[in-house]
């Protein structure tokens, strides 16, 4: 659950930015290596998504294009271009907050465990919306 909530505090960064609140973290031997939140509006890129920030940092902290001994905790199910990005990086193990219903399930080349933090992160998601709406 700490990692879990590490991700939500960078959704909540995120959310403060004016992003889609998601939040990851990539974890190696209990640790944190790489923290991220979405950037699409920030940096003007469509990739710059919390998982693909997450990955080029750890990657880079690691010096290896593969992070098959970390844990990616994101706060929204993956989308397909970052399920690629993770499988492409023989991430293993996926753990996520709310599940994206808009979409069709994940790329079944990593273990997938999701519901954590599920209502606090479907909530600040909902709060983005609702507050773009108004």
């Amino acid at each position: 659950m700490y990692f879990m909530k590490e991700a939500y505090k960078q959704a909540e960064l995120a959310f403060e930015d004016g992003e889609i609140p998601i939040g990851a973290v990539i974890v190696c031997q209990d640790r944190i290596i790489a923290k991220a939140y979405n950037q699409v509006e920030r940096l003007n890129d469509a990739t710059a998504h919390a998982e693909m920030i997450a990955i080029t940092s750890a990657s880079n902290f690691l010096q290896s294009k593969y992070l098959d001994e970390c844990t990616l905790y994101v706060t929204l199910e993956p989308c397909k271009m970052c399920s690629g990005a993770i499988s492409n990086a023989h991430i293993k193990n996926v753990k996520f907050g709310a599940f994206d219903n808009s979409k069709d399930p994940l790329s079944d080349h990593f273990v997938k465990f999701g519901g954590f933090m599920e209502e606090e992160c479907q909530a600040l998601i909902d709060e983005f919306f609702n507050n773009l709406r108004a």
